[in-house]
């Protein structure tokens, strides 16, 4: 009608769309492009089991192969960096066959835990240069395989931190050159659904600026001091604590498989969630609950300084 303006969504176009406001993206996920791919599972509920109190805000001394003490459908984020040197950690000396057996079977035990819509987050670097090993591709295939739906991957850029003990092969010269890695790979997955269920009153903790920030393919954040920490690969704190505060809701629950030295749970802690760990190194879970006790005794005393002074002196 003249004078009448009319709002209307804009579809796919051959090459994509450069905006995202009311559009229908119905006829490019329709393509056959996506023949054969895993979809949504629409025949379940996103009901979820309750962890005991015994389970929660623990680290176990025994490999994830075996999550015993965790329910079926009861994790919300599961946020990891498996092990590289695994002849050194689990005793032998794995062929990348049997690495990836053994990762197989932790990627279903956090399957089966994880909440319908629950996210798993792995932190991987890749191997060598003759050839080059693309853990972040062997990983990504497997998952797949697995049933879960591959949400994106994120592009950790270690920036200067990242180390240079990696030789530039041939300085200077077409003969051979090197490259050397300055980034690791956040590879993120769900279980079932894209989507989370929502109950009244769960909170989100991040602003608007953050949401805009964490939701960029590539982080730039440092890395974290080996020697500082007392583990040999440590992630930093913010690396968890992004997507704590992006995949998951206040009082939920993370794990962390590989736990080590215990980085996840510090981040779960400090934004108010629960984690649960697991690691087979006595040493590692020293490390990781000195510096949980530490934490606790901090945040203990910020709600201590927090209260009037007739009440502290109670």
């Amino acid at each position: 009608m003249k004078g009448e303006s009319r709002k209307t969504g804009s579809s796919t176009s051959p090459f994509g769309s450069p905006s995202r406001a009311n559009h229908d993206s119905s006829r490019f996920y329709n393509s056959r492009l996506y023949e054969g791919l895993l979809k949504e599972t629409n025949t379940f509920n996103f009901s979820e089991n309750k962890i005991p109190e015994s389970t929660l805000d623990k680290i176990f001394l025994k490999s994830s192969e075996k999550m015993d003490e965790i329910p079926d459908d009861s994790v919300h984020l599961m946020i990891t960096s498996p092990p590289y040197n695994v002849g050194k950690l689990y005793d032998k000396d794995m062929s990348l066959a049997e690495y990836r057996e053994f990762l197989v079977n932790v990627w279903k035990e956090v399957y089966r835990v994880l909440v319908p819509g629950g996210r798993a987050c792995i932190n991987i670097a890749n191997l060598g240069r003759k050839p080059y090993i693309p853990l972040h591709a062997y990983i990504i295939e497997d998952m797949i395989k697995l049933g879960y739906l591959m949400r994106g991957e994120i592009i950790w850029n270690k920036g200067n931190t990242a180390s240079s003990s990696v030789a530039w092969g041939t300085y200077m010269s077409a003969k051979n050159p090197v490259l050397r890695d300055s980034h690791e790979y956040i590879l993120v997955f769900s279980k079932k659904s894209f989507t989370r269920g929502v109950k009244e009153g769960m909170k989100s903790t991040m602003t608007k600026e953050e949401f805009i920030e964490y939701t960029k393919s590539i982080w730039s954040i440092n890395a974290e001091s080996a020697t500082k920490i007392g583990h040999p690969a440590p992630f930093p704190v913010e690396l968890p604590k992004r997507l704590i505060k992006l995949y998951s809701f206040e009082d939920e629950v993370v794990l962390d498989p590989f736990i080590g030295s215990g980085t996840t749970a510090i981040a779960a802690i400090e934004l108010n969630r629960h984690y649960i760990g697991y690691d087979i190194d006595q040493e590692y879970i020293n490390i990781a609950n000195s510096r949980i006790r530490a934490l606790l005794n901090i945040k203990a005393q910020r709600v201590l300084d927090e209260q009037p002074t007739d009440i502290r002196h109670l």
